[in-house]
């Protein structure tokens, strides 16, 4: 690069190196597989990417969906040394969580994670606003600039839910302008301001990270204002949103809709029965309890349920209501991709 050129064009560059064949449209938050407490299961995991690699290529680690926001700093490393080598082997793309509630938190995982930082499937951090309902735009913008300054790749996560506020369209064009390595925003609201807002994001990529609305009206070649989903679902449903992608891609809108209409019905569904868990991020638990019946498939009450960080199993009550809700709309496989038959495919 040239001191000449300017902030989207060193970001376009960056993009490139990062992503040579392109930042992927459909990231994944990983979900966590534990077998005991804060102790994760290699092979369920290894399995479970092999299921959503031919359709994700990018993941996210830990997310608020793989229990981020509950994980210490070594269960964050423990996790990345397990996922990384898994991740390269596939082609996928990582960026790592740093879900923490201020910036000094925030600097100080940031600085003891170099070794992670340098490992060739990784292509940045992703981080939230500092937590606080009466933050104002001001000391948002300056608590991310300091992490910005650092100089790593960079993705901002717009999360109301935990963090009680909301980055400004105004303070992500101000961050955009001034960090080419500001490389990703995504946004979990529901309420789309930013991508909405027609301000110059400098070819910063948009990831819609709500599950809010029609999967089918939200990319922009269907019209939306969006480049790509992250989404928790696609630990379950990559290859139905991969289609929808894939099929907007070709213009064909109405599969892309009605195949985003059928899916949306199951996982508000899914998402209004994991909120009766009384342990856990619901949307972490409606993904692991779906899983677990893509995995185990028709045998799959043969086997623990779900655990949490905690150590504690998703109700089994609530797992049977998964298994209706799941057979219903012909969810459950035959044969899970845990079975002796599936792995060997």
């Amino acid at each position: 690069m040239t001191p000449s050129m300017t902030t989207e064009a060193i970001r376009r560059e960056l993009q490139q190196q990062l992503f040579p064949i392109g930042i992927p449209q459909l990231w994944c938050p990983l979900i966590t597989h534990f077998q005991s407490s804060r102790e994760a299961d290699g092979e369920r995991t290894l399995a479970h990417f092999r299921s959503i690699a031919p359709h994700v290529k990018g993941i996210l680690v830990p997310g608020s969906t793989g229990e981020g926001w509950q994980m210490s700093d070594d269960d964050i490393f423990r996790q990345l040394s397990l996922i990384l080598p898994i991740a390269d082997r596939f082609q996928t793309r990582v960026l790592i969580g740093v879900l923490k509630t201020n910036i000094d938190e925030m600097l100080t995982t940031i600085k003891s994670m170099r070794s992670y930082l340098e490992h060739r499937a990784v292509v940045g951090i992703t981080i939230c606003p500092p937590k606080g309902k009466g933050l104002s735009q001001q000391s948002i913008c300056d608590g991310l600039g300091s992490i910005l300054e650092l100089g790593h790749p960079t993705a901002l996560y717009q999360l109301p839910q935990v963090t009680e506020n909301e980055m400004d369209p105004e303070t992500v064009a101000r961050l955009a302008a001034r960090f080419a390595n500001f490389i990703l925003f995504k946004d979990t609201s529901g309420k789309d301001r930013v991508a909405q807002s027609k301000l110059d994001l400098s070819n910063v990529f948009l990831v819609r990270g709500s599950e809010q609305g029609g999967y089918s009206s939200w990319p922009r070649g269907a019209g939306g204002c969006y480049d790509g989903f992250l989404l928790s679902t696609a630990n379950v449903a990559a290859p139905k949103l991969k289609q929808i992608l894939d099929c907007i891609e070709t213009m064909e809108l109405d599969r892309a809709n009605a195949i985003s209409i059928q899916l949306q019905k199951l996982i508000e569904k899914a998402f209004s029965l994991a909120a009766d868990c009384p342990q856990g991020n619901p949307f972490a638990n409606a993904n692991k309890a779906i899983d677990h019946f893509l995995a185990y498939g028709e045998r799959a009450s043969d086997f623990p349920a779900p655990m949490l960080l905690t150590g504690d199993r998703i109700p089994s009550d609530l797992m049977k209501r998964f298994e209706s809700l799941l057979a219903s709309h012909g969810w459950i496989p035959k044969d899970g991709y845990m079975t002796e038959k599936s792995q060997s495919i």
